[in-house]
């Protein structure tokens, strides 16, 4: 996906992918659509980090794998997805177990994400 510029398709495109790799639980996949100088902002950041904000494809791959190495595949579901051209801003929101979430990337113009921010409920 990353290395073209993100349209309403490509981003189709990228959220089929994207939950592929999470189901998957293939975090180096995930992370490749990253830039290196990516920021991703999370609840659970917050609670394994002590904080919020966490910077850099490297250390998002770090993150993750402490939050989800250990977990061998996930049953996310994408309950529905929108994509604004203006801002380049991808939001999906999903379902594991009884939780749910929305989440936006933002991407560059390259198609990589530089910003991600997840939101949980039930």
């Amino acid at each position: 996906m990353s290395g073209q510029t993100m349209d309403r398709a490509a981003a189709g495109r990228f959220v089929e992918v994207w939950c592929a790799n999470w189901r998957k639980v293939d975090i180096d996949a995930v992370v490749s659509h990253f830039a290196e100088n990516a920021e991703m902002r999370s609840p659970l950041a917050l609670k394994l980090t002590e904080s919020p904000v966490v910077a850099g494809a490297e250390n998002i791959r770090a993150y993750w794998q402490r939050a989800y190495g250990g977990i061998e595949s996930a049953d996310l579901k994408i309950l529905n997805w929108s994509w604004d051209d203006t801002i380049a801003r991808l939001t999906v929101w999903w379902q594991l177990g009884d939780s749910r979430a929305s989440e936006f990337m933002d991407f560059d113009g390259a198609g990589r994400v530089v910003r991600s921010e997840a939101f949980y409920g039930k």
